[in-house]
């Protein structure tokens, strides 16, 4: 799990790489020149882009005719969440027991202040 973790971290270290993911989930399915068109890359600079979010799970290609068009993989995400769900539980945890000793020891609001 480690490594596929780090692999989808480092995937989306990159803005432009965080930009076309969310790009694609909002659009679905495109172009590689789609893509490229709201950014200031070149399409060499985009595939390289586009072949490491592919290389993460993150999204897949098809190539049509000789158009290659990229969509969102819904499993890719999943190390990710993973993490994110066990660092989320533990956070909820300890705010659990914050709130408990918060209530267990109320604030004396008696000594004048």
């Amino acid at each position: 799990m480690s490594a596929e973790l780090d692999t989808v971290f480092q995937a989306l270290a990159d803005p432009y790489r965080r930009a076309m993911v969310s790009r694609l989930v909002e659009a679905g399915p495109t172009s590689m020149k789609e893509l490229a068109a709201p950014f200031d890359l070149g399409l060499p600079s985009t595939l390289k882009h586009l072949k490491v979010l592919e290389n993460g799970g993150i999204i897949t290609s098809k190539k049509e005719g000789r158009v290659r068009t990229f969509s969102i993989c819904e499993e890719g995400l999943n190390p990710l969440r993973t993490w994110l769900d066990a660092h989320q539980r533990h956070l909820e945890t300890g705010f659990d027991r914050l709130a408990a000793a918060m209530a267990a020891n109320p604030e004396d609001k008696s000594d004048g202040q």
